[in-house]
């Protein structure tokens, strides 16, 4: 549950630039609203421990590529914490299984047999959802009550404390959430989104992964190692 900023679980270096935000009237009335959710015996996803669990895998001194979801997974057992992502022992959503196929088009990646991206944040890759909760089995059920805020906030910290972070902008939810970045001073990059329903529009065939590496190295930065690890290789302690 939301407290404060000095008792969330919260990077530190995430709970310095965002710790002003937990005391804020919107941020109040979201805890409010929490409170009240689970008063009403009503399930949301991810569980609380695994609210920020984007920025804990991601410090932002370490954030090296960003990107944007919407909302968490609604499903049983699926969110926890990173957009796109699900536990090893999830099956692949639909929009991920494009994912992979597009980093097979791109990079000639096996595709994996998992859908864990654990990895990826491991590796400076934040995967930020606008909205960080949802109730079950009710798509975008906690929009507008004050995550978009909040997560604004994210975007604009790292705009202030980095030079060259990649973002992968997929449909136009996340392009729209987009619109504050400072398109000097990083690579922003845009296509339809990956779902079935849009995947085909320009998702498929956009190289983002082999752009994204290319503009790191420009920058004399390590670039990310896409590939994921088989499941057993990840640390489960985090999940």
């Amino acid at each position: 549950m939301i407290t404060s900023s000095e008792t969330i679980k919260l990077d530190e270096s995430w709970k310095v630039a965002l710790s002003s935000e937990f005391n804020k009237d919107y941020m109040h009335n979201l805890k409010a609203f929490l409170t009240q959710q689970k008063k009403l015996n009503k399930t949301i996803f991810p569980k609380g421990s695994e609210y920020f669990q984007a920025l804990n895998l991601a410090p932002l001194d370490k954030v090296k590529v960003v990107i944007l979801g919407q909302d968490p997974y609604h499903g049983p057992g699926q969110a926890h914490g990173l957009c796109f992502s699900v536990r090893p022992d999830i099956p692949v959503p639909p929009s991920l299984k494009n994912i992979f196929k597009e980093m097979k088009q791109d990079l000639n990646i096996d595709q994996p047999q998992h859908g864990c991206l654990i990895p990826w944040a491991q590796q400076g890759v934040l995967l930020l959802n606008s909205v960080l909760t949802v109730e079950q089995h009710k798509a975008g059920a906690h929009q507008g009550r004050g995550w978009e805020l909040f997560t604004d906030q994210i975007i604009l910290a790292l705009n202030k404390a980095h030079d060259n972070l990649v973002f992968l902008l997929w449909g136009s939810y996340a392009q729209k959430k987009g619109a504050v970045i400072d398109r000097d001073r990083h690579l922003v990059l845009q296509s339809p989104h990956p779902s079935p329903l849009s995947a085909h529009r320009g998702f498929f065939g956009n190289d983002h992964f082999s752009q994204t590496n290319q503009y790191l190295e420009q920058y004399n930065k390590q670039p990310i190692d896409w590939q994921l690890p088989p499941s057993s290789e990840i640390h489960l302690g985090l999940l």
